[in-house]
């Protein structure tokens, strides 16, 4: 009825209680997704509650009363029978895996991200810009925040990597294929948040692994 969810929220750095507004947004999106039950439209369920958890976030936020912020990115992945739809709001990443092809799914929500898109900085100069930790949207942080819709159809043995930028700041697209066309999702996960903190990540590092088997996905989370 609900299929599979999987996602992964990461706290916007700057702002107060980031841990708890990844967390609030995370119970809030699962509750508000399952709720949604009748909606036909997948894709249309699952931004829809999104948009509902941003909403309770800014409510949430409203009634401490204490002028503290809070917001979170998200990127979330329901597979429903042999295809996936992935929601995505700031620079948590979701990538898909087939036959040694690895592609990145969701389009970073920051200002580096934009000034490449439009030519303003190049890719080496996006790597050391001051303002690399900057994004442009994430939930809790404004009414209507910009929340994007991407869906595939799976077969048989592709994955899913939902990461937060934790991970994808200091571990390469190369990399990150080379870890899962090797390893199983289970040591897959381990390798990558180990190469990682080994590059250097300071930054909250989580990802999750997902193999579609067809009728049963199994994932592999790593916080």
């Amino acid at each position: 009825q609900n299929g599979w969810i999987y996602l992964v929220a990461d706290g916007v750095g700057g702002a107060d209680a980031g841990e708890i507004a990844s967390r609030f947004a995370s119970e809030r999106l699962l509750v508000h997704f399952v709720e949604m039950w009748a909606e036909p439209d997948w894709g249309r369920r699952l931004l829809d509650a999104m948009q509902a958890a941003n909403s309770d976030s800014r409510q949430f936020v409203a009634e401490r009363n204490n002028n503290s912020r809070m917001a979170t990115t998200m990127v979330t992945a329901v597979i429903h029978e042999n295809q996936v739809f992935i929601g995505n709001v700031g620079d948590s990443r979701g990538y898909h895996w087939r036959n040694g092809l690895l592609q990145q799914i969701t389009k970073d929500q920051s200002l580096v991200a934009k000034l490449l898109e439009e030519g303003a900085i190049t890719e080496e100069e996006a790597e050391s810009h001051p303002r690399k930790n900057v994004i442009l949207y994430s939930l809790g942080s404004e009414r209507q925040p910009r929340i994007e819709l991407f869906v595939l159809t799976l077969l048989p043995g592709d994955i899913l990597l939902l990461c937060s930028d934790g991970l994808t700041r200091h571990v390469s697209d190369a990399e990150i294929n080379k870890v899962i066309s090797q390893e199983t999702p289970a040591s897959a996960t381990d390798t990558l948040v180990q190469m990682a903190r080994q590059g250097g990540g300071e930054d909250n590092i989580s990802a999750i692994v997902i193999q579609f088997g067809g009728d049963v996905a199994t994932a592999v989370p790593h916080p």
